[in-house]
């Protein structure tokens, strides 16, 4: 009789330690440059679908290249959140870094070859330390035609993330891929109403994706790399897709289609 009442204690305390788990929150955290940061990404967007709006941080800088990041000790508060993960059920470290990573960015551009893959992995590395999920992203495309056909300049960083991803057996968001077909097949007039503002008349494309002004006309906040509200909430819906096929455990995490 004993041994049952001890079974049946033991029992309720296996439950109550399920139920109060379950009970705890799922974070998100987000670490990138300007395409995912506020007032000029997709980020806000993304955290704004999420349930809880609360247990989302984005904390995305513009600017900010896999090197820079981390040397301006942003990459600090991440790890300090981390450090703090028993009140939630699982921490996920969206990582997305390549655009400032490119050539001719002084302070901030790595080497493709020795520099960014080492990056990338160390921040896997360590997010995996501290008993968090990490989560590769690919570069947001920029979007930029030249004779109808939208180039993909962070073809080779995406790579090298795919590549990390696979190495270190860590979920991967492709949103280089997605984001370049999704625009290829929009065409450059609707890729145009993505950006921060409209564009002016007669602003040619750019390799670099900056606007170019007409003489004499007023800086504008139009180009072809950062987004306004159009464009973030369409990448934002997509990171979400992507994330819920890569890490089906969050799909309760997100509020229904069309909220």
């Amino acid at each position: 009789m004993k041994q049952r009442f001890l079974s049946v204690a033991v029992t309720a305390v296996l439950f109550a330690g399920v139920a109060q788990a379950a009970d705890k929150p799922v974070r998100f955290i987000l670490v990138g440059d300007s395409t995912m940061a506020s007032n000029s990404g997709y980020g806000d967007a993304f955290c704004a679908r999420v349930n809880r709006a609360h247990t989302c941080i984005n904390l995305a800088k513009g600017g900010r290249s896999s090197s820079s990041f981390r040397a301006e000790g942003r990459w600090d508060e991440v790890q300090g959140l981390l450090k703090g993960g028993a009140a939630y059920r699982a921490t996920y470290v969206l990582i997305q870094f390549g655009h400032n990573d490119q050539p001719g960015k002084p302070g901030r551009s790595t080497d493709l070859k020795t520099e960014f893959p080492v990056n990338m992995a160390r921040y896997v590395d360590e997010v995996k330390a501290l008993d968090g999920v990490p989560v590769l992203v690919t570069p947001l495309t920029r979007r930029i035609f030249k004779d109808g056909v939208l180039e993909n300049t962070l073809a080779p960083w995406a790579d090298v993330v795919r590549a990390t991803a696979r190495a270190r057996q860590v979920p991967l968001l492709d949103l280089n891929a997605d984001s370049h077909a999704a625009v290829q097949a929009m065409g450059e007039a609707e890729a145009d109403t993505f950006a921060v503002a409209p564009k002016p008349a007669a602003v040619p494309a750019p390799a670099s994706g900056a606007a170019v002004e007409p003489q004499g006309a007023a800086k504008s906040a139009f180009d072809y790399t950062h987004l306004g509200a159009k464009g973030a909430k369409y990448f934002a819906a997509m990171v979400e897709r992507e994330l819920k096929a890569a890490v089906p455990a969050v799909a309760a995490e997100f509020k229904p289609e069309g909220e």
